[in-house]
This record gives C-alpha cells, structure tokens and sequence, in this order.
C-alpha cells in the first residue's frame, strides 16, 4: 500500500514538472516573437528614413509614352493645330497668337535649357504651354503630364519656372509702381468713369485656396474653413491691376494683411509719391481734399483710405447716398476678381502646392490679366518702373479719416457732386 501511494506521488510529481517546463518554454517563445516583431518594426523605420536618400533604380531612361513626344504631344501637334484657328488658341491659353508670341519672346531668356547628348530639352514654346494649360484649366499635373507626354516631375518644375519668369519678365511693364502724375490720371479716370473724384484705386483681399502646408497649424486656415493664402489687390477704374501683395497668412485679416504689406506700410508712411491735396471740382468752399482709396469695412478709416458707414451710422439720407457712391466705385476691384478667376480656372479649386509655388502662380496670373486686357502695343506707353521713396511736395494738410468721409459725404449730396440717378438707391 505504501509502494503504490509513493509511485502515485512520484508520478504526479513528474507530471507537475513537465506542466513547469511546457509554461516556461511558452512563455520563452512569446517574448522571442515580440522581441522579433519589435526588431522588424524598427528595421521597417529605418527603411522609411533611408528611403529618399536611397535613389530607386531606373526601369527604363525614358519610358514609351514620352518617346513619341514629337509624334502625339499635345505641345508639338495640337499646339501647330490651335495656331490655326484664332478663337480656339484663345480658349485653350485664354490670350491671342499675338499676345502669346510676345510672352514667349519676353521669357525664353529665362526658362529656355540646353540640349544635352542624352536627350533634347523642352522647347521654350511648349514650357509656356504648358504653364497657361495649368493656369487656365486648373488641371492636375498627371493629366497635363499624359497630354503633353513629359513626366509628372517635369510638369511640376515648369509651372512654377515659367510663372515666376512671367512675373519677372512683364511686370515691369504691366505692372508699374505708379508715380504721382500716373495716381492723378487714375483719380481722373474714376471721376469721369465712376463718379467719385480723388480716387486712386479700389483695394480688397481674395482668399487664395491651397492644400494645407506641413507644419502650419492654423496660420493658414481663415474664416471659410480652408487653407489659403491672401491677395491684397489695388485696382484702378478700368479693373486692371496696379499693386498686388501675395501670400500673407490665410488667417489674417484683410486690414491686419494690408498693414504688414510693403503697400500698406507706405501708404502710412506716406512715401506713395501720392498727388497733393486739391479742392473738389465746383466745391472749392470744401477746401484742399487728399487723395484716397476706396475699400469695405474690413480695413481701417484713415485719411487716404476710405470705407463705407456702418450699418448703426446709416442715421441720415446722405450716409447712404455717399455708401452708394462709394460702393460704385469699390465694385471695380471685385469685378477685377471675378474676371481673374472666370480666365483662369486654377483659382476654380484648391491649388495643390506649397504657399511658395502659389504665391508664384497667382502672381503670374494677375500680370497676364493686365497683359491680355491692355495688349501688347500699350506696352511703350506704361509709366517707368523705379518707385518713389520721397512724399512729393505741395499741399499737404492733417486730416482725420472721419473728417475726410463727412467731407465726401457732403460733397456727393450737395448740387456740385451729386448724379440724377442716386436717390433711386436709397
């Protein structure tokens, strides 16, 4: 009886030991496994990091689709195809055969390259085309890319190549800093065309949208509840451009960008080179009056910048009377906006690239609008291009903002400044 109470012992001790050996060794395997996994993990990251520095191996030089370039690119068939035909040319590069060949004569110095043994660069012509492809339909850069038969990466380098070369190449002539005889003969253009005198151009902001740059936070995130990036416009009575200051923060407002604009700090300044002050015509008993600019509500009241009343000022007729008129005026810029953006259908969308290359392209965008509105021939005519830095003598006073607004207010009620039609805008 003892000899089988001892082995049934024994045996329940040997069973007790193998349970012990089979938990240790699974234990031992679970914590190789995640010694593996965790091992593997960090080589998956190490190989993430490396990545871009480590240069994948070409499959092919050149592949295929772009060999027949010449044969079925867009740039080398339709383009000879559109010349033909005057009105398509225009809709595919929203200006005439005329205005094109003259940009392209003024950028090829700057985005034309050279020849190499391997393969043959891009002609001056098709980078130009396109560039205005992008601009005026806004299309990604693969599918331009596919109909131009040249790679996603090229595209991506011309675009923003070919619009700052516009930019540097025709806003000396396009886009002049004004002078004090060009701001009087802008005045002058406002009083005849829009009826308000000692104009000097209507200014607004336009949000700009763009794919969320990395690392920004908020500063690029405005009151829509997108990304964008700011142009601060000044526009003259015929909606061409004459100052444009791009890509401030999206989260700024529009008096907050314009007081951190090279504009707007030589407007407070005083250094514009702006017209002396002169008395209103048939209203000399108003005194010597400054010349202003015309914007909303969103930007500060100054001597040289006036906006509308607020709605709690609207007490009398002739708040309203002198908002009328003041809106008249201002709405030039926002047509000038508006025809921007129905030419160039990039603004259509989000423009996918960083604020640098954005701020290139809307720039690009806002010359060829004036290029194509005045047109090659009025190119001599345009005011040189140094700007002033001295406040040009003369009559000058100290004027308040609210002074110089009551004194248009007056102005535009009384018979001197009045049209027949403005008490139907009541």
């Amino acid at each position: 009886m003892v000899f089988w109470r001892r082995k049934r012992a024994l045996v329940l001790a040997i069973l007790v030991a193998r349970r012990k050996r089979e938990r240790e060794t699974r234990q031992r395997e679970i914590v190789a496994r995640r010694l593996r996994q965790e091992e593997e993990e960090r080589m998956r990251a190490r190989e993430i990091q490396m990545a871009p520095l480590v240069r994948r191996r070409r499959r092919v030089w050149v592949h295929p689709i772009f060999q027949v370039r010449k044969q079925l690119g867009d740039g080398h068939q339709l383009y000879w195809e559109l010349r033909r035909d005057e009105s398509r040319f225009h809709q595919e590069f929203r200006m005439s055969i005329h205005q094109f060949d003259f940009l392209l004569a003024r950028v090829t110095p700057e985005i034309q390259k050279q020849d190499t043994f391997f393969r043959e660069a891009i002609p001056p012509a098709v980078r130009l085309a396109i560039c205005l492809r992008y601009l005026a339909t806004g299309h990604n850069y693969l599918a331009i890319s596919t109909s131009y038969r040249v790679g996603r990466s090229t595209v991506c380098g011309i675009v923003p190549t070919v619009a700052a070369a516009i930019w540097n190449t025709m806003a000396e002539d396009f886009m002049p800093v004004p002078k004090k005889d060009d701001w009087k003969a802008i005045s002058d253009v406002f009083g005849e065309k829009w009826h308000f005198p000692h104009c000097l151009g209507a200014i607004d902001g336009k949000h700009i949208a763009i794919k969320a740059p990395d690392r920004s936070g908020s500063l690029f995130h405005n009151y829509k509840g997108h990304f964008s990036i700011v142009l601060l416009a000044v526009v003259d009575a015929l909606g061409l451009f004459r100052v444009v200051d791009v890509g401030a923060y999206g989260g700024g407002s529009d008096g907050g960008v314009l007081a951190v604009s090279h504009f707007g700090r030589a407007l407070t300044r005083g250094t514009l080179d702006l017209p002396d002050d002169a008395p209103l015509q048939n209203a000399e008993y108003l005194g010597p009056l400054p010349y202003a600019f015309v914007a909303d509500l969103a930007f500060p009241l100054r001597q040289n910048l006036l906006r509308p009343y607020t709605r709690q000022s609207l007490r009398t007729d002739s708040h309203r009377i002198y908002n009328y008129r003041l809106s008249r005026a201002r709405h030039v810029v926002e047509s000038a906006f508006g025809v921007l953006v129905t030419k160039f259908r990039v603004y259509h969308g989000v423009i996918e690239l960083t604020p640098d290359h954005a701020e290139k392209v809307v720039k690009a965008t806002t010359v060829l609008h004036n290029l194509i509105k005045w047109g090659q021939q009025d190119a001599a005519h345009m005011p040189p291009v140094e700007p002033s830095h001295a406040a040009g003598g003369g009559v000058r006073r100290n004027f308040d903002g609210l002074q110089v607004q009551n004194t248009f207010r007056e102005y535009f009620n009384s018979p001197a400044g009045a049209v027949p039609w403005q008490d139907r805008h009541l």
